[in-house]
């Protein structure tokens, strides 16, 4: 009876060890880097969306906004409204960095961000979600406890510690973004270099450089090098041994994907965001080496961050369990894709949300048809009168939002007092240089079909082979204007459709 008691005891006794490294204090240094980094990414996003006219071209200019399902109710602001909008999310974005009104500041920031998201689908963006979730996060995480205006301006709340769950939580998002990153790249296409061999055909930036992007060698190096960088990035930056290693490889990495396919902020944000797998007491180590010569700044004493015993209230289990609901959701979201049937990367169903991050180049043209039953006449919408480019080209890849226009044409008609109509749609589509091919059932009445979680019939499934090296070699020349249209075979000239990509 002693013994079988003894052996309880010795499990929760562990158990309990467990759940306090939870709550354990860790150095606030590399959440308080962190805490600047995203302020100040965030401010020079909004101030590039200013200076380059997309606050005007996706959010004002629009007439017609691709909401997300069951999130149509969000509406844009009238008049000046998205301009005033973006002006704040910029100011709240300063005073993140500077820890000013940290908590208000960063709950604003959250919901005015994810607002802005869940306007437009067409401005979908992995890093876009990733910055709603963060931001989302970072509420919670007390990383203005030092160098921050809030705790100079209220000296109570100062602690160059922080609980360890703020630290892991942010490097559960980053290697979720890294792992399942890689596990999407784990398709037919991908192995086979595409449409990798498309994007870097299409480089003419650097003479050298152009020239060893044309190797078929280059194109596999790039392919399976970002393959096995994801899969692998997160165990070598857990390794201490490996770590070092492993961040160079991912800051070369994204520093290349930021010269070859642009990306935006995210190249940024990811280096940023991986600096959080070093100790936590890093910022502090390399101020106290750089001060070392001088006298000005003595090396910074770090903290103690020994397991002490720890009472469990209710917040802390409330914690655990949010953390637990959070984590299952972000793990469990990106495997939906699988309950459909078909390539992901065509129908689209289990595609966002997912980090499917630059996974494919898929090109389309779309024809819109409206149908009065009562009259028997018909004709073509024009799209360029109810819808900008960026959102034509989005749409005509992306099945859902080609039956949410389809809708919107029907309840327009509707509400002009005309009886009820037809929406058809004839998509032509191209995944990776495939030759393009019908992508919505044409007989479908798209105004009639409703948002469903289950899987669309009406998507029809991708049939055409992935085309030679060679050809997709001609597609990019094609398009970078090296090759004339007349000097390529009759038989691939569907191939060489100038459409805007993905």
């Amino acid at each position: 009876m002693a013994t079988g008691s003894t052996a309880a005891s010795r499990e929760t006794s562990s158990s309990g060890k467990l759940w306090q490294r939870f709550f354990q204090p860790v150095d606030i240094a590399s959440l308080v880097f962190f805490r600047i980094a995203f302020g100040c990414i965030l401010l020079y996003e909004v101030i590039s969306s200013w200076t380059s006219g997309r606050v005007y071209r996706d959010w004002v200019e629009p007439t017609f906004h691709f909401g997300y399902d069951f999130f149509d109710w969000v509406k844009p602001w009238p008049g000046a409204g998205m301009y005033i909008h973006w002006t704040a999310l910029g100011l709240l974005a300063a005073l993140i960095a500077l820890g000013c009104f940290y908590r208000v500041a960063m709950a604003l920031f959250c919901a005015g961000f994810t607002y802005v998201f869940l306007l437009e689908e067409s401005r979908y963006l992995n890093h876009f979600y990733f910055i709603c979730l963060v931001s989302l996060v970072m509420v919670f995480v007390p990383a203005h406890r030092a160098f921050s205006v809030d705790a100079r301006r209220r000296p109570e709340i100062r602690s160059d510690t922080a609980p360890a769950w703020a630290l892991w939580i942010l490097c559960f998002l980053m290697g979720a973004v890294y792992f399942f990153g890689g596990i999407a790249k784990l398709n037919a296409d991908w192995l086979r270099g595409e449409p990798m061999r498309f994007w870097l055909a299409m480089r003419t930036d650097y003479p050298v450089l152009s020239a060893l992007c044309e190797e078929e060698w280059m194109v596999y190096l790039f392919s399976y090098g970002g393959l096995l960088l994801d899969l692998l990035i997160v165990p070598l930056l857990l390794w201490r041994r490996t770590r070092l290693f492993a961040f160079v490889w991912a800051t070369s990495f994204h520093l290349l994907n930021k010269w070859l396919l642009g990306v935006g902020i995210f190249p940024w944000f990811s280096i940023a965001a991986t600096l959080l797998f070093f100790p936590p007491d890093w910022p502090r180590r390399v101020r106290a080496r750089l001060f070392a010569k001088g006298e000005s700044m003595p090396e910074t004493e770090v903290p103690s961050t020994s397991l002490a015993p720890l009472v469990f209230g209710t917040r802390e289990k409330a914690t655990l369990w949010l953390l637990g609901i959070f984590v299952a959701i972000q793990i469990l979201l990106p495997f939906r894709k699988h309950l459909y049937p078909g390539n992901a990367n065509w129908t689209e169903q289990g595609h966002n949300f997912a980090w499917h991050m630059k996974l494919r180049d898929k090109r389309a043209t779309a024809e819109f048809t409206i149908h009065e039953p009562a009259t028997g006449r018909s004709w073509p919408v024009d799209l360029k009168s109810r819808l900008t480019g960026r959102q034509i080209d989005k749409m005509s890849i992306r099945p859902h939002m080609i039956r949410k226009f389809a809708r919107h044409l029907a309840r327009e008609r509707e509400r002009a007092g005309h009886g009820k109509v037809e929406v058809r749609a004839r998509v032509l589509c191209s995944l990776n240089g495939r030759p393009p091919q019908l992508f919505i059932d044409p007989d479908i009445d798209l105004a009639s079909v409703r948002p469903s979680w289950g899987a669309a019939s009406w998507i029809l499934p991708l049939t055409e082979p992935l085309p030679p090296p060679a050809v997709t070699r001609r597609q990019a020349a094609w398009m970078r204007g090296d090759l004339k249209q007349g000097s390529v075979p009759k038989s691939e000239r569907p191939l060489l459709m100038r459409l805007e990509g993905d």
